[in-house]
């Protein structure tokens, strides 16, 4: 299926990124072998030294090769937030998949993207544990890299496109941590016969490399949890849409980076259907 380009621009931010979530990921793992101190913030989600040490190092390289204003998570958490009243920012959550971490699974990644007019345009999304690195420059791309090391040559990197939904035999992700029935529900009205849960950001992913077509979720989440997925599934052909079928849209200061429901596609022609049949739907 047809994918959506970006930029030169967006490909040098890409990597930026890419070497950013990198460095955070070789001290995610050092982390990962120790005791990572966990705690509780004030909305009492869990919080560790991990997420602490990815977003300070995050941080420090964004400030010296990419000075946008940045909302990251664990900086908003203590109100930290700069403006971003309509221009290009950052969002950051240095570590997505918290619990997962905490349990010791391999699923948590590191999530970096940029934001232009409401959209994300670039965009990293790296899972540590698994040496998985996804990429969303001009295009959406996959390849294997060591936390701390470089990004591969072009060579060992795999081109990510979506697929057609199957009238039959869709596979469906859904969180791990957030089940909700609204989701459940949701998915009784599409051709899907396999559910999976999984966690963090690698849900976006899994659809953009069209090993699944659909993510549906409507329980609470921030924007810095999926505006990399966003964007990696977005450079892959994909779209994230809200109930009503609009493109997610980030910058909601006032509503402190809080997402509405969304459904992630990896067709969009099948978004649009399923939204005129909301649509109508609703009206009868």
């Amino acid at each position: 299926m047809a994918t959506s380009d970006g930029s030169p621009e967006d490909e040098a931010l890409a990597e930026i990124f890419a070497n950013l979530a990198l460095e955070a990921g070789k001290a995610i793992m050092r982390v990962y072998e120790t005791d990572p101190h966990r705690r509780l913030k004030g909305d009492s989600s869990p919080v560790c030294d991990a997420d602490l040490f990815g977003e300070e190092i995050i941080l420090k390289g964004l400030a010296r090769l990419a000075p946008f204003p940045v909302v990251a998570e664990e900086q908003a958490a203590r109100y930290e937030t700069p403006v971003v009243a309509g221009g290009d920012f950052i969002l950051v959550d240095a570590l997505d998949g918290t619990k997962e971490f905490l349990l010791h699974h391999d699923s948590f990644t590191v999530n970096i993207a940029l934001i232009r007019a409401g959209a994300p345009v670039a965009g990293v999304v790296y899972a540590p544990a698994r040496r998985e690195l996804y990429l969303a420059g001009r295009f959406a791309r996959r390849c294997f890299a060591s936390p701390g090391e470089r990004p591969p040559p072009a060579e060992h990197w795999r081109r990510l496109g979506v697929r057609t939904m199957p009238r039959a035999n869709a596979k469906a992700l859904i969180s791990r941590q957030h089940s909700d029935v609204e989701s459940e529900s949701f998915l009784h009205q599409l051709p899907v016969t396999q559910v999976v849960s999984s966690s963090s950001s690698l849900k976006f992913c899994q659809i953009a490399a069209a090993e699944a077509d659909v993510y549906p979720r409507f329980s609470r989440t921030m924007e810095w949890d999926i505006a990399a997925g966003d964007a990696v599934l977005r450079r892959a052909g994909g779209v994230v849409a809200d109930v009503s079928g609009a493109p997610v849209t980030y910058g909601h200061a006032a509503q402190n980076f809080a997402n509405g429901p969304f459904i992630a596609w990896g067709d969009p022609i099948a978004a649009k259907l399923y939204a005129r049949l909301r649509a109508g739907g609703a009206k009868r």
